[in-house]
């Protein structure tokens, strides 16, 4: 018995030894309770915000849907202004949601003021896409560019003849559009 317990001796002596290690090193550089407590309230705090815009998202997408349908200017403008909300309501938490999905929430606002007949409404939105994403673009399905788009649709671009509309990166029923103002605007 005495001989048996020499054996397990070393071996459980090792092992006590090496438990003491990793609890010694599992100790050292611990955050405070406090510490761990504030990271957790601000995690907590960041999923509410990005949970909250999915949800808004959601939300203003229906309603772009319910007015794609109805074909009505109230609920465009309804539809954009919920989309506003929805960017607004992250406040400083923007870091939490991809930017390209608020890039194309701001670009929908915007399409959809316009679309609701509030144009100067959709000027400023149009601004404040170009201020927040700087040097950024977003494409229509059929590859044309939000930005040329919109300083064509929003006047902001110098005018234009009728041989430059063929170099802009807006679709065709924007072009016809434009030609169309242009020719009666210098008639």
């Amino acid at each position: 018995m005495n001989d048996m317990l020499m054996r397990k001796w070393p071996k459980a002596t090792s092992l006590g030894l090496l438990l003491l290690s990793v609890a010694a090193c599992g100790t050292n550089g611990v955050a405070t309770p406090a510490d761990t407590a504030e990271f957790r309230q601000s995690r907590y705090e960041q999923i509410q915000k990005i949970q909250a815009f999915n949800a808004c998202r959601d939300e203003a997408l229906e309603l772009d849907g319910q007015a794609r349908t109805r074909a009505s200017t109230g609920a465009y403008l309804t539809s954009a202004r919920v989309m506003e909300k929805c960017n607004a309501d992250l406040g400083a938490a923007t870091d939490s949601v991809a930017q390209n999905e608020r890039m194309r929430l701001t670009a929908l606002s915007t399409l959809n003021s316009f679309r609701g007949g509030d144009i100067e409404q959709a000027r400023r939105r149009f601004e404040a896409f170009k201020t927040a994403y700087p040097g950024h673009d977003l494409y229509f399905a059929d590859g044309t560019s939000f930005l040329a788009t919109g300083e064509a649709l929003l006047g902001r671009a110098e005018p234009y003849s009728y041989g430059e509309f063929a170099t802009l990166n807006v679709n065709n029923r924007v072009k016809s559009e434009m030609r169309r103002l242009n020719y009666w605007k210098n008639k």
